[in-house]
Formats: structure tokens, sequence, C-alpha cells
């Protein structure tokens, strides 16, 4: 990430141990091929860490990312695809997701995904961009 100035996720801001915690809780989803891990997407009922305690009814993602090689598949597109699915089928009217406010990258490639930005908060050390997009109700 760092070659493509996206600093997302620096090293030693996510515990080991606190991962493992989230994975039991069954948070994190896992594409694999072959070769191992494709991408990974984290997805929550509710996020008070980031959305305070907002109680309109949405799912929210974390950890959204993919291997370098597979890079320009669609991957990433795909997952939050799935997790749109996933919250219509809910019968949850929001998906919601976060990204460093110092990755304009992250914003273009989230608002080609018909996310917009509703907020920017400060987090200690860092600036967050908050963002939503509508979930149509299943037809």
């Amino acid at each position: 990430m760092a070659e493509r100035a996206i600093d997302q996720w620096p090293v030693g801001s996510l515990p080991a141990d606190r991962v493992a915690a989230q994975v039991a809780r069954g948070e994190w989803w896992v594409v694999r091929d072959a070769d191992g891990v494709r991408g990974t997407l984290r997805v929550l009922d509710t996020d008070p860490e980031f959305w305070g305690e907002d109680d309109t009814p949405a799912l929210y993602l974390h950890g959204l990312m993919v291997a370098r090689r597979a890079s320009g598949t669609g991957l990433g597109r795909a997952l939050v695809e799935w997790a749109h699915a996933r919250a219509r089928d809910a019968g949850r009217p929001w998906l919601r997701l976060d990204h460093r406010a110092s990755n304009p990258h992250l914003d273009d490639v989230y608002r080609s995904w018909g996310f917009e930005a509703v907020a920017e908060t400060d987090r200690p050390g860092f600036a967050v961009v908050l963002m939503q997009r509508p979930v149509p109700p299943a037809a």
C-alpha cells in the first residue's frame, strides 16, 4: 500500500490479538484461491468507534484489502457489492465505510462505487472520512 501512497493501516496500528478477537466473532470474510488469500472484508452491524452512537440501520465495512496479485481484477468492488447484497437482505438502508482523510485515492475509488462523504471526524493522530451509499430495498 505504501507504494501507492495509501497509509490506511500503519504497521502496528491493529494488534494481532485484536484481529483474532474480531475473527472469533465472525466479523471477517476472506476470499482465497490456490495461492492463498486474495482479499478480505470486515462486516459490522454497528460501528460506534468511528460513527459514534448513530442508531441509523446500516451495515459497516472495514478492512477491505485485496492482494497485489489480485489488483485490478474487480475483487474489491465485488466484495463491496457482496456486502451491499447482505445489507439489502437484512433490510439495512445504508452501507457505510470510512477511510483516512489522507488517502484521496480511496475517496475517489469509493465515490466511483456510489459512496458519498457525509462527515469527517478526528481520531487520535489522523482524520477519518465517513462515507455511505444507499441500499434500496429488495424488489
